[in-house]
């Protein structure tokens, strides 16, 4: 009984056997937290580096569209060039309304071309814009509203697949054979509209149309921006336009394009 008991005292003073331990073992967890933390903190650098990439591409970008078009915008014919000599004003299209009417903001960029044009400024007037559909046409609604302000059906030119600012100045060089031209529209626009002029190849010159603050502005301002940016892709890699055709030269009649 004694050599049993010491035999007793004996194994409780040894190390327990660590085959019969079912202690949970955490080390490998804790081991892995601070690689899991690494991992995303390189995550979210990364993230934010593109997030600062895009932004400085998008203003670099912006700022480089209207900066190498500002020398180009004038305040009205007086201010022109002397020696432009312009083959027609591009009037850029904009909504009209349901009851066959320019939009004030169209309407006041078909009163900066009348003006124009009843100034001498060129012989023609190209309206471009939207006629996807049969029910909406804008070039029709801006044709007919010079007219009407004595403009002659024969110097007003409709082009009707000016879906995009990019593809008007496209259709412009292409279709109706423009080299020189004044541009018509806001001045928030005139810039885009310019550059995509010239990087195709046209002069041109910028005469603002009154009117650019509207109900909706800020967002048309912020849309501009991300515009600029699409146009600059557009013409880099010379984007096609929806449609091109028969030519039509700006110098014969206009009662061609009807």
């Amino acid at each position: 009984m004694q050599q049993e008991e010491l035999g007793n005292l004996r194994d409780a003073g040894k190390p327990a056997d660590s085959s019969r331990d079912h202690t949970p073992d955490h080390t490998r967890d804790r081991g892995d937290e601070p690689a899991q933390r690494r991992w995303l903190r390189r995550l979210g650098a990364a993230f934010t580096a593109l997030i600062v990439l895009a932004i400085g591409g998008v203003v670099g970008i912006n700022q480089w569209v209207t900066g190498t078009t500002h020398d180009r915008v004038y305040a009205n014919a007086a201010a022109l060039p002397s020696d432009a000599d312009p083959d027609c004003i591009i009037v850029l299209g904009a909504s009209v309304r349901s009851n066959g009417q320019p939009s004030a903001m169209l309407e006041e960029r078909l009163k900066t071309a009348l003006e124009l044009y009843n100034e001498g400024a060129a012989p023609k007037i190209l309206v471009s814009g939207d006629n996807s559909t049969e029910v909406y046409n804008e070039v029709k609604v801006m044709r007919e509203w010079l007219v009407a302000h004595g403009v002659p059906s024969e110097d007003v030119f409709e082009d009707h697949a000016g879906f995009s600012t990019y593809e008007t100045m496209y259709r412009a060089r292409d279709v109706f054979a423009v080299d020189r031209a004044i541009v018509v529209t806001q001045q928030y626009h005139l810039g885009r509209a310019l550059y995509d002029a010239q990087s195709l190849g046209l002069t041109v010159w910028g005469v603002p149309s009154g009117g650019n603050d509207y109900p909706g502005q800020n967002r048309r301002d912020a849309r501009e921006w991300l515009a600029r940016v699409h146009d600059w892709g557009q013409c880099l890699t010379n984007a096609k336009p929806t449609y091109l055709g028969d030519v039509i030269p700006i110098s014969g009649d206009g009662e061609a394009t009807r």
